[in-house]
Protein backbone atom coordinates (compact mmCIF):
# COMPACT_ATOMS: atom_id res chain seq x y z
CA UNK A 1 0.00 0.00 0.00
CA UNK A 2 1.52 3.21 -0.90
CA UNK A 3 2.09 5.59 2.30
CA UNK A 4 -0.39 8.80 2.41
CA UNK A 5 1.82 11.11 1.41
CA UNK A 6 3.13 9.46 -1.45
CA UNK A 7 -0.55 8.95 -2.27
CA UNK A 8 -1.67 12.45 -1.79
CA UNK A 9 1.03 13.84 -4.25
CA UNK A 10 -0.39 11.74 -7.17
CA UNK A 11 -3.61 12.78 -6.97
CA UNK A 12 -2.59 16.27 -6.28
CA UNK A 13 -3.37 17.35 -9.95
CA UNK A 14 -6.99 16.16 -10.08
CA UNK A 15 -8.03 18.33 -7.38
CA UNK A 16 -8.37 21.25 -8.75
CA UNK A 17 -12.02 21.91 -9.91
CA UNK A 18 -12.89 23.01 -14.09
CA UNK A 19 -15.22 25.69 -13.83
CA UNK A 20 -15.95 25.36 -17.61
CA UNK A 21 -16.49 21.38 -17.14
CA UNK A 22 -19.01 22.03 -13.83
CA UNK A 23 -20.65 24.53 -15.95
CA UNK A 24 -21.17 21.55 -18.26
CA UNK A 25 -22.49 19.23 -15.93
CA UNK A 26 -25.16 21.91 -14.48
CA UNK A 27 -26.63 21.57 -18.07
CA UNK A 28 -26.57 18.23 -18.81
CA UNK A 29 -27.85 17.30 -15.27
CA UNK A 30 -30.22 20.08 -14.15
CA UNK A 31 -32.05 21.22 -17.40
CA UNK A 32 -33.04 17.25 -18.64
CA UNK A 33 -34.16 17.03 -14.58
CA UNK A 34 -36.56 20.67 -14.66
CA UNK A 35 -37.65 19.78 -18.43
CA UNK A 36 -38.67 16.08 -17.39
CA UNK A 37 -40.04 17.53 -14.02
CA UNK A 38 -42.26 20.11 -15.84
CA UNK A 39 -43.43 17.86 -18.49
CA UNK A 40 -43.92 15.35 -15.35
CA UNK A 41 -46.03 17.94 -13.86
CA UNK A 42 -48.09 18.64 -16.95
CA UNK A 43 -49.06 15.21 -17.12
CA UNK A 44 -49.86 14.56 -14.03
CA UNK A 45 -52.43 17.27 -13.82
CA UNK A 46 -54.10 16.07 -17.08
CA UNK A 47 -54.62 12.22 -15.23
CA UNK A 48 -51.80 10.95 -17.31
CA UNK A 49 -50.68 8.89 -13.83
CA UNK A 50 -48.69 5.75 -15.55
CA UNK A 51 -47.14 8.14 -18.27
CA UNK A 52 -46.24 10.26 -14.79
CA UNK A 53 -44.41 6.76 -12.95
CA UNK A 54 -42.74 5.80 -15.95
CA UNK A 55 -41.11 9.45 -16.88
CA UNK A 56 -40.02 8.95 -13.09
CA UNK A 57 -37.30 6.24 -13.59
CA UNK A 58 -35.01 8.41 -15.77
CA UNK A 59 -36.01 11.38 -13.98
CA UNK A 60 -34.56 9.89 -10.33
CA UNK A 61 -31.62 9.13 -12.45
CA UNK A 62 -31.13 12.48 -12.86
CA UNK A 63 -32.04 13.53 -9.52
CA UNK A 64 -29.54 11.40 -8.39
CA UNK A 65 -26.63 13.30 -10.42
CA UNK A 66 -28.15 16.83 -9.04
CA UNK A 67 -27.50 15.29 -5.30
CA UNK A 68 -24.13 14.41 -6.85
CA UNK A 69 -23.58 18.01 -7.57
CA UNK A 70 -24.37 18.74 -4.04
CA UNK A 71 -21.99 16.50 -2.21
CA UNK A 72 -19.39 18.06 -4.07
CA UNK A 73 -20.70 21.20 -3.33
CA UNK A 74 -20.45 20.40 0.45
CA UNK A 75 -17.27 19.53 -0.26
CA UNK A 76 -16.13 22.38 -1.43
CA UNK A 77 -14.88 20.28 -4.94
CA UNK A 78 -17.05 21.04 -7.68
CA UNK A 79 -16.10 24.76 -8.06
CA UNK A 80 -12.73 26.56 -7.45
CA UNK A 81 -14.73 29.58 -5.61
CA UNK A 82 -16.28 28.67 -1.98
CA UNK A 83 -19.07 30.96 -2.37
CA UNK A 84 -20.32 29.58 -6.06
CA UNK A 85 -19.92 26.02 -4.04
CA UNK A 86 -22.01 27.24 -1.29
CA UNK A 87 -25.12 28.95 -3.78
CA UNK A 88 -24.99 25.76 -5.68
CA UNK A 89 -25.31 23.75 -2.68
CA UNK A 90 -27.62 25.88 -1.65
CA UNK A 91 -29.59 25.49 -5.10
CA UNK A 92 -28.97 21.73 -5.32
CA UNK A 93 -30.04 20.94 -1.62
CA UNK A 94 -33.58 22.76 -2.45
CA UNK A 95 -34.07 20.55 -5.40
CA UNK A 96 -32.76 17.17 -3.14
CA UNK A 97 -34.73 18.60 0.15
CA UNK A 98 -31.01 18.90 1.94
CA UNK A 99 -30.01 21.19 3.91
CA UNK A 100 -26.66 22.40 2.79
CA UNK A 101 -24.74 23.46 5.91
CA UNK A 102 -26.64 20.36 7.68
CA UNK A 103 -25.27 17.97 5.80
CA UNK A 104 -22.09 19.60 5.26
CA UNK A 105 -21.10 18.92 8.84
CA UNK A 106 -22.62 15.35 9.04
CA UNK A 107 -20.77 14.36 5.99
CA UNK A 108 -17.28 15.59 7.10
CA UNK A 109 -17.71 13.30 10.28
CA UNK A 110 -18.40 10.18 8.11
CA UNK A 111 -15.22 10.84 6.35
CA UNK A 112 -12.89 11.12 9.18
CA UNK A 113 -14.37 8.36 11.57
CA UNK A 114 -14.99 5.70 8.19
CA UNK A 115 -14.13 2.22 9.50
CA UNK A 116 -13.03 3.35 12.76
CA UNK A 117 -14.91 1.39 15.22
CA UNK A 118 -14.25 3.45 18.21
CA UNK A 119 -16.48 6.47 16.30
CA UNK A 120 -19.56 5.32 14.44
CA UNK A 121 -22.75 6.87 14.35
CA UNK A 122 -21.78 10.06 11.95
CA UNK A 123 -23.26 10.17 8.87
CA UNK A 124 -23.24 5.99 8.59
CA UNK A 125 -25.50 2.76 8.70
CA UNK A 126 -25.82 1.85 12.24
CA UNK A 127 -23.77 -1.50 12.37
CA UNK A 128 -22.94 -3.42 15.37
CA UNK A 129 -19.93 -5.58 16.09
CA UNK A 130 -20.56 -9.63 16.39
CA UNK A 131 -20.03 -8.87 20.23
CA UNK A 132 -22.34 -5.89 21.04
CA UNK A 133 -24.60 -7.89 19.18
CA UNK A 134 -24.64 -10.87 21.72
CA UNK A 135 -24.12 -8.28 24.13
CA UNK A 136 -27.42 -6.27 23.61
CA UNK A 137 -31.07 -6.97 25.30
CA UNK A 138 -33.57 -8.50 23.45
CA UNK A 139 -35.46 -5.69 22.73
CA UNK A 140 -32.31 -4.11 21.11
CA UNK A 141 -31.50 -7.16 18.91
CA UNK A 142 -35.06 -7.49 17.53
CA UNK A 143 -34.71 -3.31 16.72
CA UNK A 144 -31.54 -4.04 14.90
CA UNK A 145 -32.71 -7.02 12.90
CA UNK A 146 -35.57 -4.64 11.46
CA UNK A 147 -33.40 -1.89 11.12
CA UNK A 148 -31.19 -3.85 9.11
CA UNK A 149 -34.18 -5.60 6.69
CA UNK A 150 -33.49 -4.11 3.36
CA UNK A 151 -37.12 -3.84 3.36
CA UNK A 152 -37.10 -1.01 5.96
CA UNK A 153 -33.56 0.22 4.82
CA UNK A 154 -34.16 0.85 1.60
CA UNK A 155 -38.19 0.50 1.29
CA UNK A 156 -39.05 3.39 3.73
CA UNK A 157 -35.87 4.56 5.09
CA UNK A 158 -34.55 6.45 2.45
CA UNK A 159 -38.06 8.41 2.58
CA UNK A 160 -37.93 9.15 6.17
CA UNK A 161 -34.48 10.90 6.24
CA UNK A 162 -34.93 12.61 2.99
CA UNK A 163 -38.80 13.70 3.91
CA UNK A 164 -38.68 13.97 7.77
CA UNK A 165 -35.02 13.72 8.90
CA UNK A 166 -34.29 16.39 6.53
CA UNK A 167 -36.55 19.57 8.42
CA UNK A 168 -35.06 19.58 11.40
CA UNK A 169 -31.71 20.81 12.46
CA UNK A 170 -29.37 18.15 14.37
CA UNK A 171 -28.26 18.20 18.11
CA UNK A 172 -25.79 20.61 18.73
CA UNK A 173 -26.55 22.53 15.13
CA UNK A 174 -24.74 25.77 14.59
CA UNK A 175 -26.73 28.70 13.77
CA UNK A 176 -25.78 28.42 9.71
CA UNK A 177 -26.86 24.99 9.95
CA UNK A 178 -30.03 25.74 11.64
CA UNK A 179 -30.45 28.36 8.93
CA UNK A 180 -29.78 25.96 5.95
CA UNK A 181 -32.91 23.67 7.27
CA UNK A 182 -35.44 26.73 8.03
CA UNK A 183 -34.39 28.08 4.16
CA UNK A 184 -34.46 24.43 2.77
CA UNK A 185 -38.08 24.09 4.57
CA UNK A 186 -39.24 27.61 3.58
CA UNK A 187 -38.40 26.56 0.13
CA UNK A 188 -40.39 23.65 -0.10
CA UNK A 189 -43.22 25.41 1.05
CA UNK A 190 -43.12 28.07 -1.56
CA UNK A 191 -42.96 25.38 -3.71
CA UNK A 192 -46.36 23.65 -2.75
CA UNK A 193 -47.87 27.27 -2.22
CA UNK A 194 -46.96 27.67 -6.39
CA UNK A 195 -48.17 24.42 -7.56
CA UNK A 196 -51.34 25.04 -5.36
CA UNK A 197 -51.85 28.05 -7.36
CA UNK A 198 -51.07 26.77 -10.97
CA UNK A 199 -51.50 22.62 -11.64
CA UNK A 200 -51.87 21.80 -7.98
CA UNK A 201 -50.72 19.96 -5.17
CA UNK A 202 -51.45 16.62 -6.60
CA UNK A 203 -49.89 17.42 -9.78
CA UNK A 204 -46.91 17.87 -7.96
CA UNK A 205 -47.05 15.08 -5.86
CA UNK A 206 -47.81 13.11 -8.25
CA UNK A 207 -44.65 14.43 -10.44
CA UNK A 208 -42.46 14.45 -7.27
CA UNK A 209 -42.58 11.84 -4.68
CA UNK A 210 -42.27 8.41 -6.84
CA UNK A 211 -38.98 10.27 -8.31
CA UNK A 212 -37.71 11.25 -4.91
CA UNK A 213 -38.31 8.18 -3.49
CA UNK A 214 -36.97 6.41 -6.43
CA UNK A 215 -33.60 8.74 -6.50
CA UNK A 216 -33.29 8.56 -2.06
CA UNK A 217 -33.68 4.82 -2.31
CA UNK A 218 -30.97 4.45 -5.35
CA UNK A 219 -28.92 7.09 -2.92
CA UNK A 220 -28.93 4.81 0.17
CA UNK A 221 -27.88 1.75 -1.45
CA UNK A 222 -25.06 3.44 -2.94
CA UNK A 223 -24.05 4.69 0.32
CA UNK A 224 -25.20 1.69 2.16
CA UNK A 225 -22.89 -0.69 0.05
CA UNK A 226 -20.28 1.71 -0.44
CA UNK A 227 -19.02 0.84 3.22
CA UNK A 228 -20.97 -2.18 3.87
CA UNK A 229 -18.80 -5.31 1.82
CA UNK A 230 -17.80 -8.71 3.24
CA UNK A 231 -13.91 -7.16 3.36
CA UNK A 232 -14.39 -3.96 4.28
CA UNK A 233 -11.87 -2.15 6.73
CA UNK A 234 -13.19 -1.93 10.33
CA UNK A 235 -10.36 -0.85 13.22
CA UNK A 236 -10.23 -0.02 16.67
CA UNK A 237 -9.26 3.70 17.12
CA UNK A 238 -5.93 3.11 18.25
CA UNK A 239 -5.16 0.69 15.15
CA UNK A 240 -7.20 2.98 12.60
CA UNK A 241 -5.06 3.94 9.18
CA UNK A 242 -6.52 6.78 7.69
CA UNK A 243 -5.34 5.19 4.26
CA UNK A 244 -6.73 1.68 4.93
CA UNK A 245 -10.15 3.11 5.73
CA UNK A 246 -10.19 5.00 2.37
CA UNK A 247 -8.68 2.00 0.23
CA UNK A 248 -9.88 -1.03 1.93
CA UNK A 249 -12.92 0.66 3.65
CA UNK A 250 -14.43 1.90 0.58
CA UNK A 251 -15.14 0.13 -2.15
CA UNK A 252 -14.92 0.51 -5.64
CA UNK A 253 -18.55 -0.14 -6.89
CA UNK A 254 -17.49 -1.17 -10.82
CA UNK A 255 -21.06 -0.07 -12.28
CA UNK A 256 -22.08 -0.05 -16.51
CA UNK A 257 -20.83 3.05 -18.50
CA UNK A 258 -24.63 4.41 -18.15
CA UNK A 259 -25.00 4.13 -14.58
CA UNK A 260 -21.97 5.24 -14.01
CA UNK A 261 -22.90 8.52 -15.78
CA UNK A 262 -26.20 8.71 -13.34
CA UNK A 263 -24.16 8.48 -10.36
CA UNK A 264 -21.86 10.36 -11.02
CA UNK A 265 -18.38 8.50 -10.81
CA UNK A 266 -18.98 7.86 -7.16
CA UNK A 267 -18.58 4.30 -7.39
CA UNK A 268 -15.36 5.03 -7.19
CA UNK A 269 -15.54 5.52 -3.43
CA UNK A 270 -11.99 4.49 -2.55
CA UNK A 271 -10.36 7.50 -4.75
CA UNK A 272 -13.04 10.16 -2.96
CA UNK A 273 -11.88 9.18 0.09
CA UNK A 274 -8.18 9.69 -0.16
CA UNK A 275 -9.19 12.73 -1.21
CA UNK A 276 -12.36 14.19 -0.87
CA UNK A 277 -11.52 17.28 -2.81
CA UNK A 278 -11.61 15.67 -6.16
CA UNK A 279 -14.04 16.62 -8.18
CA UNK A 280 -16.43 13.65 -9.34
CA UNK A 281 -15.73 14.58 -13.10
CA UNK A 282 -12.26 14.15 -12.53
CA UNK A 283 -12.04 10.64 -10.71
CA UNK A 284 -12.22 8.24 -13.68
CA UNK A 285 -8.83 10.21 -14.89
CA UNK A 286 -7.50 9.54 -11.41
CA UNK A 287 -8.13 5.91 -11.58
CA UNK A 288 -6.80 5.44 -14.67
CA UNK A 289 -3.31 7.39 -13.49
CA UNK A 290 -2.72 6.04 -10.03
CA UNK A 291 -1.77 2.04 -9.90
CA UNK A 292 -2.61 1.69 -6.20
CA UNK A 293 -6.20 2.54 -7.10
CA UNK A 294 -6.01 -0.26 -9.68
CA UNK A 295 -5.21 -2.54 -7.63
CA UNK A 296 -8.48 -2.90 -5.38
CA UNK A 297 -10.52 -4.99 -5.98
CA UNK A 298 -14.10 -3.71 -7.81
CA UNK A 299 -17.10 -4.33 -6.62
CA UNK A 300 -19.28 -5.77 -9.31
CA UNK A 301 -23.42 -5.52 -9.04
CA UNK A 302 -23.37 -9.06 -8.41
CA UNK A 303 -21.01 -9.41 -5.93
CA UNK A 304 -22.62 -6.70 -4.30
CA UNK A 305 -26.07 -7.64 -3.51
CA UNK A 306 -24.41 -10.07 -1.27
CA UNK A 307 -24.12 -7.06 1.01
CA UNK A 308 -27.95 -7.18 1.73
CA UNK A 309 -27.43 -10.13 3.80
CA UNK A 310 -24.66 -8.87 6.06
CA UNK A 311 -25.50 -7.30 9.05
CA UNK A 312 -22.36 -7.57 11.87
CA UNK A 313 -18.69 -6.87 12.28
CA UNK A 314 -16.83 -9.75 13.16
CA UNK A 315 -13.73 -8.42 14.45
CA UNK A 316 -11.86 -11.57 14.86
CA UNK A 317 -12.09 -12.44 11.30
CA UNK A 318 -11.94 -9.18 10.27
CA UNK A 319 -14.86 -9.43 8.21
CA UNK A 320 -18.61 -8.21 7.77
CA UNK A 321 -21.14 -11.73 8.69
CA UNK A 322 -24.49 -12.86 8.19
CA UNK A 323 -26.78 -13.58 10.98
CA UNK A 324 -27.02 -17.11 9.66
CA UNK A 325 -22.96 -16.88 9.85
CA UNK A 326 -23.65 -16.06 13.11
CA UNK A 327 -25.61 -18.81 14.27
CA UNK A 328 -23.57 -21.47 12.85
CA UNK A 329 -20.55 -20.04 14.78
CA UNK A 330 -18.34 -18.52 11.93
CA UNK A 331 -19.23 -15.13 13.79
CA UNK A 332 -17.47 -15.64 16.94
Amino acid sequence: MAPKSELFSLVEPFVRPQPKRAWAEILYTLVPYLALSAVMMALAARGHTWLVLALAVPAAGFLVRVFIIFHDCCHGSFFPSRRANRVVGYITGLLTLTPFEKWQRSHAEHHSTVGDLDRRGAGDVWTLTVGEYLAAPPWKRLFYRVFRNPFIMFGINPGLLFLLDNRWPSSGATRRERISVHFTNAGIVAALVVAYLTVGLQALLVAQLPTLLLAATIGVWMFYVQHQFEDVYWARREDWDPVKAALEGSSYYKLPRVLQWFTGNIGLHHIHHVQPRIPFYRLPRCQEAVPAFQEVPPLTIRRSLHSLRLRLVDETGQRMVTFAELRGGSGN
